[in-house]
């Protein structure tokens, strides 16, 4: 039967001209699950025939994301082993942009010089739906963002201002579920590994410390000890100086909780070359679960980064940014949480 034409158009004549269930067709236009790009095809095409998306467009109340500028700091980009954690993020959301047919554009960033002009320049130059932001969350920079009302979703980072969307794993509290973790396993003598990096990174020193005050006890007992970065050759340097002004030994620490697995693939060999059984004489912790750990000796106990999620997250996020741009709501920040993997290099004492 033909449609009445003096009728509205409603998501089931679109559902009926795409041949497609009332369902998809709202997830398609609202953002608010992943269909393929097929699919999404089909379901466009068949909403703009029938004259839904201009009706919806003058409404601003579409998820329409086509194309996103990807802004990757040079220092971020997987080109060696040490980046494994942006390689794993990255691949991640490539992979679901190419399957919704989203359009990227990719902008190296040199910190800290770029600034966020150039940002929105590159931007609006590549006319694309929004901006999505990797691990670079100075405020002037992000001002610039937000101050051009291109939808932006900034990743693993803080927006301590709350001026743009953002999504990061929850590294405050898995760093306490990590150090009470510890604390269960009978250690009190506990060695935090870090380095002076961004705020991502002393929110993994918050947890620890808050995991010694909710348990009672005394923070003498946690040993926060510097590296000079993450790498692997710094987390040896750190704990060659540690061995060096303890005469070799670990000083009375039992366990080692490093804020990168870097730190940990670091370590390993120096303390096991240093005659320090692990996990008999120490046992490590590391943080972001990338593969490498599997194969370490012993195979490393981590806490894994949902890095696989991370990036459909982000573009999540700035879909509902574009569907509730007249609305002008506020910043969103989206933590996930992250899962203790239990392996080889912990005991119980």
């Amino acid at each position: 039967m033909a449609r009445d034409p003096s009728r509205k158009v409603g998501i089931k004549d679109i559902a009926e001209a795409a041949d497609v269930a009332v369902s998809t067709v709202s997830h398609v236009l609202n953002g608010t699950a992943p269909i393929s790009a097929e699919v999404r095809e089909r379901v466009l095409n068949a909403a703009n025939s029938l004259g839904y998306l201009a009706r919806r467009r003058e409404k601003a109340a579409i998820a329409v994301l086509r194309s996103v500028l990807l802004a990757v700091p040079s220092d971020t980009l997987p080109h060696s082993e040490i980046n494994l954690f942006s390689w794993t993020l990255l691949s991640a959301l490539t992979r679901e942009c190419e399957r919704r047919a989203i359009r990227v554009v990719p902008m190296e960033i040199d910190r800290p010089d770029v600034s966020g002009a150039r940002v929105v320049e590159q931007a609006r130059a590549a006319e694309v739906d929004g901006i999505l932001l990797l691990s670079e969350d100075r405020p002037d920079l992000l001002h610039d963002i937000a101050a051009s009302k291109i939808p932006a979703v900034l990743m693993n980072g803080e927006d301590h201002e709350m001026q743009v969307d953002s999504v990061t794993p929850g590294n405050r509290f898995a760093a306490r579920y990590a150090t009470n973790w510890l604390i269960g396993q009978g250690h009190r003598h506990i060695m935090h590994l870090t380095w002076e990096g961004r705020s991502t990174v002393r929110r993994r020193r918050d947890g620890f410390l808050d995991a010694f005050r909710a348990n009672g006890l005394p923070l003498e007992q946690a040993h926060v000890h510097l590296a000079n970065g993450y790498q692997p050759e710094y987390g040896a340097e750190a704990i060659r100086a540690w061995l060096a002004a303890h005469d070799g030994t670990m000083g009375g620490v039992t366990a080692i909780f490093c804020a990168a697995d870097n730190l940990a693939l670091g370590i390993m060999p120096v303390l096991s070359r240093a005659g320090i059984r692990l996990p008999e004489d120490v046992s490590i912790v590391g943080f972001d679960g990338v593969a490498l750990g599997e194969f370490t000796t012993p195979p490393l106990t981590t806490l894994s980064v949902p890095l696989e999620h991370m990036g459909p997250s982000a573009l999540h996020l700035l879909e509902q940014r574009i569907v509730n741009a007249a609305l002008n709501p506020p910043a969103h920040r989206l933590e996930l949480g992250c899962r203790l993997t239990i392996r080889g290099s912990v005991r119980a004492i």
